[in-house]
């Protein structure tokens, strides 16, 4: 997708003539939807797969929202957040209705500054820094995907549930990669589970060989990695080779997906992973969204795509519920609605802190027979919300 570039989703004329006879809608009314996302560097394919998913929860509601049609802005963020609220102001200053977005925790921050400032609702679905809906929460931000509290709550369940005793982390050097371990730590250490070493190789290493072998003389039966991208391909495709996997559970925080599986091929199987959606979830709704999805582009989505239409879906049918074009008015039933009917189960808004409360998902990587990829996930552990989310503070 080029930068800018509008899609727009739209009524048939008939159903337009219709509207317009009644004067239920202006003909030049639009609904805008401004997506700040990355669509180019190392975090593209996020963003596309983001841009996918939303679109498709357009599509599938029949491209309308308050009797007009929804139009997409397209913003490409770069990953950069200073450029993200130059494209978010941009698009605001373009009558944008609502923004979508971003990728990154960075851009998603300095974007909620702005949106706040403009009275514009912005739409998370997964930037998981605790900071988006803890001490930098915005009246106007939401988030509907995964925070990291929840990630590492998920993660030492997992641990607990394996009988895991002893852990080695493995942690990318970077300060948000830091407090996520702090974090992990004490949720762990909390179950019993002993932290028995940990490092922290520099962001873009490219040589694994003295960290794994400290790894694998260790006494630890389980290895926690915080690391994303192309440092968690490298990782465990080195790691791979001398069957770290085969000998120690390593698990991680979306360090493992069908995406991630095709960069690193037959050394994913056995890897352990939260997972923010998965296709494999059985209710009517997801099938009806994988079925469109695979129809669509020939894949089943990722778990990118999955939050994207979830949360733009139901933040959506609560816009066309208040039947108002008041962006307050939208706020306000958003921060206490519940969603029946998530790809993912039931989702409920929190009004203390715009965070969904959610089903949590792990699993493991298996090899994946036809019609689904080569390495697939199977889900192993489900977690009930109230395990994951402390309750709001009265």
């Amino acid at each position: 997708m080029h930068k800018g570039l509008r899609t727009t989703c739209a009524l048939s004329v008939a159903a337009l003539a219709g509207l317009w006879a009644t004067g239920a809608v202006a003909q030049d009314k639009e609904f805008k939807i401004g997506g700040v996302v990355a669509m180019s560097g190392a975090y593209g394919v996020i963003g596309e797969a983001m841009q996918r998913g939303a679109e498709l929860a357009v599509e599938m509601r029949g491209g309308t929202v308050l009797g007009a049609p929804i139009v997409f802005d397209w913003q490409d963020t770069e990953t950069k957040p200073q450029v993200a609220v130059q494209k978010a102001t941009k698009l605001m200053a373009g009558g944008a209705n609502m923004l979508f977005g971003a990728v990154s925790s960075g851009s998603t921050l300095a974007v909620m500054k702005v949106a706040e400032r403009r009275k514009v609702p912005l739409l998370v679905t997964l930037s998981a820094s605790d900071e988006i809906t803890g001490s930098q929460m915005s009246k106007y931000a939401f988030r509907t995907s995964n925070p990291v509290n929840m990630e590492n709550q998920m993660m030492a369940e997992f641990a607990s549930k394996e009988g895991l005793t002893k852990v080695y982390g493995v942690v990318a050097d970077y300060a948000v990669g830091r407090e996520m371990w702090d974090n992990l730590k004490a949720k762990l250490e909390a179950k019993n589970i002993e932290i028995v070493a940990e490092d922290f190789p520099p962001l873009g290493n490219k040589d694994y060989a003295i960290i794994i072998d400290k790894v694998g003389k260790s006494d630890a039966d389980g290895v926690a990695m915080i690391m994303t991208g192309g440092d968690a391909i490298t990782f465990l495709k080195q790691s791979g080779q001398v069957s770290l996997k085969d000998e120690k559970a390593v698990f991680g925080t979306m360090i493992m997906d069908e995406l991630m599986g095709s960069a690193v091929g037959d050394q994913s199987y056995g890897v352990n992973s939260t997972l923010r959606y998965h296709f494999s979830t059985e209710n009517e709704a997801n099938s009806a969204f994988v079925k469109a999805f695979h129809d669509k582009y020939g894949e089943f989505p990722n778990q990118f795509a999955g939050e994207a239409f979830d949360g733009l879906s139901w933040f959506l049918d609560v816009v066309e519920e208040t039947g108002s074009w008041d962006a307050d008015d939208w706020v306000t039933a958003f921060e206490t609605s519940t969603y029946e009917t998530s790809v993912e189960g039931v989702k409920t808004m929190r009004a203390c802190d715009h965070q969904a409360a959610q089903m949590g998902v792990f699993g493991k990587a298996v090899k994946g027979e036809a019609p689904y990829p080569d390495v697939t996930m199977d889900v192993t552990y489900t977690f009930e919300p109230d395990l994951l989310f402390a309750p709001c503070a009265d």
